[in-house]
């Protein structure tokens, strides 16, 4: 896509040069400037998720193409061993009877495998939509969702989430924590831990000593507001803190260091429902 960019700074450029743009023209071009850099910065965010999205959809196709492929190996093996057991009988009905109930066994296994390469994009797009269903625009700069194998990673920016410098929850969190404790109660049955992380700049507050104490203390802030503020179960939240030890950016910069403060909330399917979505049954 052509950027917008070069031909209006062109035009502003000439304009000013001939003299002829009054203040309040140029104040509307560059308004209309400073929209299309916003826009573009949206249009940029939209399209990095979609291809982190895309890339975990891939990675958890070819898996599953992996285990179909090691799985009808394993079924042609047990095919030719019942076919030489047949052809000599020198094994008894026993084995007999047990090497075609374990073609059974994987046949149904490899149906299995099938339907859930087949359902995978689709359970995550469901996910997501449903996560996604009630915020604003505005909120979606401060929240990124992700959905990886039937795990809901919902990361949030301190900006948005905290007071400055603080763990405690501002005001203006309030509106979205609500839409994310009804998506976290429609999954009533899924796990929930609050992972609070920070970038690598030493905390100076008198009664945090470093910035493991500041990433489990958000953590917990966010926990006890969905508790008390939105009534989740308590019983579901898990409260953690992982400090400047898990940057997902460059803390270098000062984008970088935005990007590493944030809390993630993830949500997470106990083992038997996490083991159905993705179509492989728990071995118990």
């Amino acid at each position: 896509m052509k950027s917008k960019f070069p031909l209006l700074l062109m035009l502003i450029a000439a304009a000013i040069t001939q003299g002829c743009v009054s203040n309040k023209k140029y104040a509307e071009l560059q308004t209309s400037y400073t929209a299309l850099q916003t826009k573009q910065t949206e249009l940029k965010q939209s399209y990095d998720l979609t291809q982190r999205e895309l890339e975990g959809s891939k990675t958890r196709v070819r898996s599953l193409e992996e285990q179909i492929a090691s799985e009808k190996s394993n079924r042609a093996a047990l095919q030719d061993a019942l076919t030489k057991c047949l052809a000599g009988n020198n094994q008894g009905n026993v084995n007999i009877a047990k090497l075609a109930d374990q073609i059974t066994a994987s046949d149904k296994y490899i149906k299995q495998l099938i339907a859930a390469k087949g359902k995978s994009d689709s359970l995550n797009m469901v996910l997501t939509n449903n996560l996604t269903r009630s915020l604003s625009q505005a909120e979606m700069k401060d929240v990124d969702v992700q959905v990886l194998k039937g795990v809901v990673y919902i990361s949030l920016s301190d900006n948005m989430l905290y007071k400055s410098g603080s763990y405690e929850i501002s005001d203006q969190a309030g509106a979205t924590l609500s839409k994310i404790a009804k998506i976290i109660m429609d999954y009533s049955n899924y796990d929930v831990l609050i992972e609070g992380n920070t970038d690598n700049v030493p905390i100076k507050q008198p009664n945090i000593r470093n910035n493991w104490d500041l990433s489990t203390l958000r953590a917990s802030s966010v926990v006890q507001a969905l508790q008390n503020n939105y009534s989740v179960d308590p019983k579901r939240l898990t409260a953690g803190g992982r400090g400047e030890y898990n940057p997902i950016a460059d803390n270098t910069t000062d984008a970088g260091k935005m990007k590493n403060r944030r809390t993630q909330i993830i949500i997470t399917p106990k083992l038997d429902q996490f083991m159905d979505l993705i179509g492989k049954p728990v071995t118990k």
